[in-house]
């Protein structure tokens, strides 16, 4: 018999903790509850969790932070939730790696459905395909699609979260193309985004950091003012 998805909840308040945590336990869902980053921490390291719910606001080391030193050591799949609305909280949280991030109150079938996404996209492997070509190499770098990895040409590897994966290993299928950020959206979760998301920029900027000689000036994801992006990577040349 396959187990249930085990999602962590992180919130200090009782009654939200209570409601996020006894909607999914409806679902079917195995769910643990954390009020603070010590429980957070104790319970992560009992547990094999497949998705964390993460409160912004909380008592000690907020959410930010927590997440941070989680992506340090950890690519679990981790929705941010929060009462502030700015853009800032939102942009910050996506830099640092959170893969989805909802503003409170929250509607809970969106949360379920935004959840079911993440955890359908993380489960399904990466399958061979005629038209796919496994590795993809550029500029010094090895993209192999089949291990989910980005290494320099002499093999160290270069962690990539999965939105950032996913997002540079479409975007080198189809070079030199200028791609516009409702497509480049289409190809991560699936998930409804928000009128003026900018997860896209967010994600382009990380990776430009992680790929790019110059990030300020970039050669290999090329910004197409007002329309999105394209993919200039160059085939390796072996001496």
């Amino acid at each position: 018999m396959k187990l249930a998805k085990q999602i962590l909840v992180v919130e200090d308040d009782p009654t939200s903790l209570e409601a996020v945590a006894g909607y999914f336990e409806v679902e079917g869902y195995r769910v643990v509850r954390a009020r603070d980053a010590e429980e957070m921490e104790r319970e992560l390291k009992r547990h094999v969790i497949d998705l964390v719910v993460l409160d912004i606001r909380l008592p000690g080391k907020d959410g930010l932070t927590l997440l941070r030193e989680l992506r340090a050591h950890s690519d679990v799949p981790v929705i941010v939730v929060s009462a502030r609305t700015e853009d800032v909280d939102h942009i910050v949280a996506l830099e640092i790696g959170a893969d989805d991030y909802l503003d409170k109150p929250i509607n809970l079938r969106e949360l379920l459905v935004r959840t079911k996404n993440i955890l359908r996209r993380i489960a399904v492997p990466t399958m061979p395909n005629q038209q796919e070509i496994e590795v993809e190499e550029f500029n010094g770098w090895v993209l192999d699609r089949a291990a989910r990895s980005l290494t320099t040409s002499t093999g160290d590897d270069v962690h990539l979260t999965r939105g950032e994966f996913d997002l540079l290993s479409f975007m080198a299928q189809r070079p030199g193309r200028v791609l516009q950020r409702d497509q480049l959206l289409d190809c991560l979760a699936g998930r409804e985004w928000q009128p003026f998301d900018r997860t896209i920029d967010v994600l382009i900027g990380r990776l430009r950091n992680k790929i790019e000689p110059d990030p300020k000036s970039p050669t290999i994801i090329i910004t197409a003012h007002g329309v999105g992006y394209v993919f200039m990577g160059k085939a390796n040349v072996t001496p």
